[in-house]
């Protein structure tokens, strides 16, 4: 098996040189070029399916100590997926974890549950007419076992394999097959033949179906510039985007410790108006952090010409980009403010050609609050976002 993934992920690095060679050939390869453009259409095609997506976060995700079927059907609910069509959204990512999976894989009796609970979601979403993107969104502590070595790389695509046969029956035009959420690895190249690799095995099982890549390290707009194209066709390259990280993350306790402290910080951002916010900040470190925030005037315009390197991206390799999550945690962020970042991303995103997905439904950065049993859509983020909810 090791010598098998050893020999694998040589391939897969010299696909990438091959791809990149006859991509920069030209005319003298013209035929190639054109059969080329024609596969990647079948992407660009299906793109319109994932035109203004909303994540489904820690349901089958996330959660790692209470994937019980009860906790399943009651966290977010087949009704839940009903709704997300009403509110006008064409896509749905469902964030999935490895552990129940890898359990599945091995025909472990308790994640069998897990998985009849995720087919069921899959085919109520399709019978919704929302696409699915099945995305693998595992804990960092599976991550760091690829890091280093073949074997796990080899368990990952057979993993793959394993997911993408299961899945592969369904209509390709509306379930796409996400590799993995920000997959932390600091290695860009061997996050390049990891990832080419992992695509070879999901091919070799579903053909038809269209593959979601990312960068390195975050899945950030900069990995996004790092990487280069897989070695195969029908392949869309997904991005996320919290930027600027300062309001965003107002008040995130899991990130960047100079975050935690922030309260009501403004958007638009200038000099003067983030003073109080310097003020919050118990380091120099963090009083920096804010302060560089004001200083760079973040706006609409700044959005869009961060925005315009992933649709310079997209057009330099012929090959669709996707934004598969952008957010602002609520609980401190001025509701006002927000839905304006919101709605500058959404408004960039869409002039550059970019399908987008909200993270996230119901948690901390949601469209949706539940409360005593009901279920509370936000018209002003849904107004931001662009939707218009069906009566």
């Amino acid at each position: 098996m090791i010598e098998q993934i050893q020999v694998g992920l040589a391939s897969a690095h010299r696909k990438v040189f091959l791809y990149l060679a006859i991509a920069s050939a030209g005319a003298s390869l013209s035929s190639a070029a054109v059969s080329a453009q024609e596969v990647a259409n079948v992407a660009i095609t299906r793109m319109q399916h994932l035109s203004h997506g909303i994540n489904t976060s820690r349901w089958f995700a996330q959660s790692p100590d209470n994937y019980t079927v009860q906790r399943l059907r009651s966290f977010t609910t087949t009704d839940d997926i009903v709704l997300i069509r009403k509110l006008g959204f064409d896509h749905i990512r469902i964030s999935i974890d490895a552990k129940p999976l890898l359990d599945w894989q091995r025909n472990l009796p308790q994640a069998a549950p897990f998985m009849a609970e995720l087919d069921h979601v899959v085919q109520v979403a399709l019978e919704q007419k929302l696409a699915v993107i099945i995305d693998l969104h595992p804990e960092s502590r599976y991550k760091q076992q690829l890091l280093q070595g073949t074997e796990p790389v080899g368990r990952f695509g057979m993993l793959w394999q394993s997911v993408a046969k299961h899945f592969g029956s369904m209509d390709p035009n509306l379930v796409f097959f996400e590799i993995m959420n920000e997959p932390e690895q600091s290695d860009t190249h061997r996050w390049q033949g990891i990832e080419s690799f992992v695509a070879g095995q999901i091919r070799a099982v579903a053909p038809q179906h269209t593959i979601i890549a990312s960068g390195a390290k975050w899945s950030g707009l900069e990995d996004l510039m790092l990487l280069e194209p897989i070695p195969y066709d029908n392949v869309i390259y997904t991005f996320h985007d919290y930027e600027p990280f300062a309001f965003t993350h107002q008040g995130a306790t899991w990130t960047d410790p100079a975050v935690q402290p922030l309260r009501r910080v403004p958007y638009p951002s200038t000099p003067e108006n983030v003073e109080k916010n310097v003020q919050q900040e118990p380091t120099l470190a963090g009083q920096l952090f804010v302060k560089q925030y004001g200083l760079a005037r973040w706006d609409a315009q700044r959005v869009d010409a961060t925005i315009d390197f992933a649709e310079r991206w997209s057009k330099l390799h012929h090959a669709p980009v996707y934004c598969g999550e952008f957010g602002v945690h609520r609980p401190f962020a001025d509701e006002a403010m927000r839905a304006h970042w919101l709605r500058d991303m959404r408004i960039a995103l869409e002039k550059h050609h970019i399908g987008w997905a909200m993270w996230d439904y119901q948690d901390n950065f949601g469209v949706v609050t539940k409360k005593n049993g009901a279920t509370i859509p936000d018209p002003l983020i849904l107004d931001a976002l662009g939707l218009s909810p069906a009566k």
